[in-house]
């Protein structure tokens, strides 16, 4: 029977209300319209993520304090922040169905309540002393920065090899869980071979989210993601490389002129789609995503067996069986 969220949140069921309403609360803001915006990027919270890797890593180690809720907090004020950002260097106009703060308030406001954002996390940890957690958090900042840099450069010339991918969606994706874990246990345990021990299992865990991400887009299932839509936008995932490295050179060429020239015509996307089922790609991806699954959970059973290592286990296995 598959994962469900509700059942991994149980344990943290109580303190994630807490977190909510001191979220909530660090959120606002004197200026009306910016009060306005905050309201708003609140109520569209999604699965919450984040903020139940830092509380589950917080009670494996001990009880959940306030220091745990301000790790909770940064995280979601930084991670807010770069996905306004996002929205406007995309010109994206909806996130999870909803409209984007660009859509509604126009680029220069989205822009600014991004750095507003920013400016409250940093404030938040400086005004309380936690330095350690900020210094985990800017790290994941300054990686995520770098991922997305070095993807834009090697996007144009579509030439990432493995090695690139994956040290692009260590950056990208895998620092933010990876901070997580990490700013969560040091939020009740100061030892830091345990903090680096948790920041390598979150890491774990977010490379195997996005190979997860890769496959979902390959995938019959209705997962809720259009089929094709990475090759649409020119992203070279896992089963892609991976196909590109098994081809002939005409094959090859066929491909990259596709993505390159023809990536918004469905029938070619589906060709490409085609060539990467029959040449293993998915299957090579899958193995993969097991793979830093299983070393995920080797990381996880070295720790105090206890009712948030259970939770974590299950997280790791939803990042795998999720349908979105």
């Amino acid at each position: 029977m598959a994962v469900s969220i509700e059942t991994i949140k149980s344990p943290i069921a109580a303190e994630l209300k807490i977190f909510e309403e001191k979220f909530r609360e660090a959120m606002k803001s004197s200026v009306p319209l910016l009060d306005r915006i905050m309201q708003y990027i609140v109520k569209r919270k999604g699965k919450q993520m984040r903020p139940i890797f830092v509380l589950l890593s917080s009670k494996l180690f001990g009880d959940i304090n306030e220091t745990s809720y301000r790790a909770a907090a940064l995280v979601e004020l930084l991670h807010t922040a770069t996905l306004v950002h996002d929205d406007v260097v995309d010109d994206a106009y909806k996130r999870r169905g909803f409209f984007s703060v660009n859509a509604l308030w126009k680029n220069k406001i989205a822009v600014l309540v991004g750095d507003y954002l920013l400016a409250k996390g940093l404030l938040l940890s400086l005004n309380n002393k936690d330095h350690e957690i900020l210094r985990i958090m800017s790290e994941a900042v300054k990686q995520m920065s770098e991922g997305e840099l070095l993807q834009i450069e090697k996007a144009r010339k579509l030439d990432i090899k493995e090695d690139i991918y994956f040290d692009i969606i260590r950056k990208k994706t895998a620092s933010l869980i990876s901070s997580c874990c990490a700013s969560g246990c040091a939020s009740t345990n100061t030892d830091p071979e345990m903090i680096e021990k948790m920041g390598r299992f979150g890491e774990k865990v977010g490379i195997t989210f996005q190979i997860k991400d890769d496959l979902m887009d390959m995938g019959d299932e209705d997962t809720g993601k259009a089929k094709g839509i990475d090759i649409q936008e020119k992203k070279l995932t896992l089963p892609l490389i991976y196909t590109l490295s098994q081809s002939d050179r005409s094959t090859k060429r066929r491909i990259i002129n596709t993505i390159k020239n023809h990536s918004r015509n469905k029938e070619k996307v589906k060709e490409v789609i085609e060539l990467i089922r029959d040449s293993g790609g998915i299957e090579y991806a899958a193995e993969a995503m097991t793979s830093y699954k299983n070393e995920a959970l080797e990381i996880l059973y070295t720790l105090p067996d206890n009712e948030a290592r259970g939770a974590l286990e299950q997280m790791v296995m939803f990042t795998t069986e999720r349908k979105n």
